[in-house]
């Protein structure tokens, strides 16, 4: 699992490190009796004195009140009267007076208020010098001790099915769409909710058609959802009203227009390519690339060229030509952001072609001095996150966790805003993704279950992101129900992990065949499996898909026509670093040689497994290759149960230690059926070692187990 690197070639026209530059054309402000009530507001903060404290707070809470859309009197009451009491009994003394006498005072209002204090006319790029306690979004605070879902500004706070208001204001229509793509982009979380964003946005466009930006952000809320056909009809009417606008200045010795065109073709190949309709997405960026080309504009260029090598690499094609020329243009023309995606995108086709680690790290290093000497956060981010992918992916788990916990622990370069504090990007939750599996290899249960319900609030289940959880939560759900033996609980879940990704539900639904002894089904998955490993060289996948077919011949054909298959599952981890794997297939090969009364062998190849298991691997695999060596020592020393023999009790003993250090293991997965084997073999050697009361404790141990378990324990386990 590695953050995707095309999610952040990613072309937006409304924005410019996160302000929305959108211009609103045709809608007028109008006085609303709640902007006299905001105006109000501004008049007694200047009159009248309050601590600094409150100030403060009321300083914070002007600019939504402003710039959102107008409230009722009561919830604009109670959220001043939280902010300062004072100053709300004020504004509500001097509206009362205002109602009551009508014209004449509202009238004397206005001749008293200081114009001067409000000459200089606030943009939305503006910086507000304020001295602020906190930079966190203090309305959205207020609304929730109201237990209203969403902050002050967000028009959700309407009662359902009540009317709409009419239409948003030049500065208010401005304010919504900057938050709304700002928290699309860094905190999908605390946007509105898609169904309610496309309320306000079908609202905005009832009262102005041809606003053009109000389409683009009902381009981005549509991809929420993967709703294609909106997605594709707001993205085209954004560019054709941007065009018809007639505010677009001249770009590169080309018209505003010729710019628009370009980049609406280059935009919907990027549609077609996320909803991989690549036969479209190619169309639409050879016409991007032939506009560009008549216009000399090299950087929507090179743009272009980043999509046409993220296009060849979704479509399975060796890509890494185009990579190195697109990252050679872009450090030509200065384009950083795009030179270093191309060095992400490089490394991460280096890690599934088999490129050592340290020449990875060493492009990742060089690349990361660039985007701090920059402050690219976002590509710190997906840096960071790449690392720990690729440190999974050798085996490497210390050093995998270590940068999940970086990239958490890291404070975002990104300008706070809207109370924002950390960008809940496609990359955190890859890295708290890994982390969970990690905690969940290592039995920790509790943890994992913490990770996940933060993720659950961080990246709900209408978010673009939440689909990384659900597939990490359901395998390590299938996981656990497997090391238990509950395979009647794992089985349900395949539906849910398909539906996800199609290639692991069938992976998974491959091993749940197999341990119900459905053999021959099991084998035909294992075989479409490999198919699809070799049309996509998918390594890692392809290995476990030897070693899982390897088990079947097991069972099947006999131990010595598995040793091929095993033989060329270990050459291609060992070609492509994958070392988990490669100590994985040592097991298997150690076990098939056990089976073929070779003990002596297994167990030397054993000691190149053990000390990698030991350090990085699961609790299980640590279990299993515990459990795999006692049982090549009972062999070696000549054990026979219940036989008279030359039998080497220093040895034997030596097993036994080495079944307790398993049995730790396998306690704190639960594993019932491993801890029955252990406690049997353990009842065999006490009873030869001459131990009769550990024997004894070992053989109730077995009978406890034997009798809590369906299944039949056979004298000599066939598993691994």
């Amino acid at each position: 699992m590695m953050a995707s690197v095309h999610e952040s070639l990613y072309f937006n026209p409304m924005m410019t490190n996160g302000v929305v530059h959108a211009n609103v054309f045709g809608i007028k402000d109008w006085v609303t009796p709640y902007k006299i009530s905001v105006l109000a507001l501004l008049y007694e903060m200047t009159a009248s004195k309050v601590s600094l404290p409150k100030r403060r707070r009321l300083n914070e809470l002007i600019l939504p009140l402003q710039q959102g859309p107008d409230l009722p009197f009561g919830q604009f009451v109670r959220t001043v009267e939280e902010c300062c009491p004072q100053t709300a009994s004020a504004v509500v003394l001097r509206l009362h007076e205002m109602a009551d006498g009508e014209l004449r005072d509202m009238e004397q209002f206005f001749s008293t208020l200081p114009f001067t204090a409000f000459d200089t006319e606030a943009y939305k790029t503006s910086v507000v010098d304020m001295d602020l306690t906190s930079t966190e979004d203090t309305v959205g605070d207020k609304m929730d001790k109201d237990e209203l879902d969403t902050p002050l500004h967000e028009t959700e706070l309407r009662i359902d099915n009540a009317p709409s208001k009419g239409p948003l204001s030049q500065k208010q229509a401005e304010y919504f769409l900057a938050r709304q793509a700002y928290l699309l982009k860094n905190d999908e979380n605390k946007a509105l909710k898609p169904a309610a964003l496309q309320e306000e946005l079908n609202n905005m466009l009832k009262f102005n058609p041809d606003f053009a930006e109000a389409h683009y952000l009902n381009y981005l809320n549509s991809m929420r959802v993967q709703d294609i056909f909106l997605s594709a009809h707001s993205l085209l009417h954004y560019f054709d009203r941007l065009i018809l606008s007639g505010n677009e200045g001249k770009s590169n010795g080309d018209e505003g227009y010729g710019r628009s065109l370009r980049y609406a073709a280059l935009n919907l190949a990027s549609l077609h390519c996320r909803f991989g309709h690549y036969q479209q997405a190619d169309l639409a960026l050879q016409e991007a690339i032939r506009i560009a080309q008549e216009s000399n504009d090299h950087v929507c260029l090179q743009h272009c060229l980043s999509w046409l090598y993220t296009l060849e690499q979704m479509k399975g094609s060796d890509s890494t030509v185009l990579t190195e020329d697109s990252v050679k243009m872009a450090a030509h023309f200065c384009l950083r952001y795009l030179a270093s995606l191309g060095i992400q995108s490089l490394v991460q086709q280096g890690a599934t072609q088999g490129k050592t680690a340290h020449k990875l790290m060493d492009a990742l290093k060089d690349t990361d001095i660039l985007h701090w000497k920059h402050s690219l956060s976002e590509l710190i981010e997906i840096s960071l996150a790449q690392t720990t992918s690729i440190w999974r992916m050798y085996g490497k788990s210390t050093m995998s966790a270590q940068q999940a916990q970086l990239l958490l622990n890291m404070s975002s370069l990104e300008p706070v805003n809207f109370g924002v504090h950390q960008n809940n990007t496609e990359a955190f939750a890859v890295a708290l993704c890994h982390l969970a599996e990690l905690h969940a290899e290592q039995g920790l249960y509790s943890a994992v279950s913490e990770i996940l319900q933060h993720l659950k609030a961080q990246f709900p289940s209408h978010t673009q992101h939440a689909k990384l959880w659900m597939l990490c939560d359901l395998k390590i759900q299938f996981e656990k129900h497997m090391n238990e033996g509950k395979y009647h609980l794992a089985e349900p879940l395949l539906v849910a992990m398909s539906a996800l990704n199609k290639t692991e539900g069938l992976y998974r639904k491959a091993l749940v065949l197999k341990a119900l002894n459905r053999s021959t089904e099991a084998y035909s998955v294992l075989q479409r499996l490999q198919v699809h490993c070799d049309k996509t060289k998918c390594t890692e996948l392809a290995i476990r898909v030897m070693l899982s077919t390897a088990e079947l011949h097991w069972e099947s054909s006999g131990f010595s026509t598995a040793l091929p298959l095993l033989l060329q599952a270990l050459a291609l981890a060992r070609q492509h670093h994958l070392q988990s794997l490669a100590s994985e297939t040592i097991l298997h090969l150690a076990f098939t040689q056990l089976m073929l009364g070779v003990p002596e062998q297994a167990l030397n190849i054993l000691h190149e497994a053990i000390e990698p298991v030991l350090a990085h691997g699961s609790v299980m695999d640590k279990g299993r290759v515990l459990l795999l060596m006692a049982r090549c020592q009972m062999e070696v020393a000549g054990f026979k149960p219940n036989r008279q023999g030359q039998t080497d009790l220093n040895t034997l003993a030596l097993a036994v230690d080495t079944l307790d250090d398993a049995t730790i293991y396998f306690s704190k997965l639960n594993c019932a059926e491993r801890l029955r084997e252990i406690h049997y073999l353990q009842a065999q050697l006490y009873h030869t070692l001459g131990k009769h009361s550990q024997c004894n404790k070992s053989a109730m141990l077995f009978r406890l187990l034997d009798q809590e378990l369906h299944t039949p324990a056979p004298p000599v386990s066939m598993r691994l």
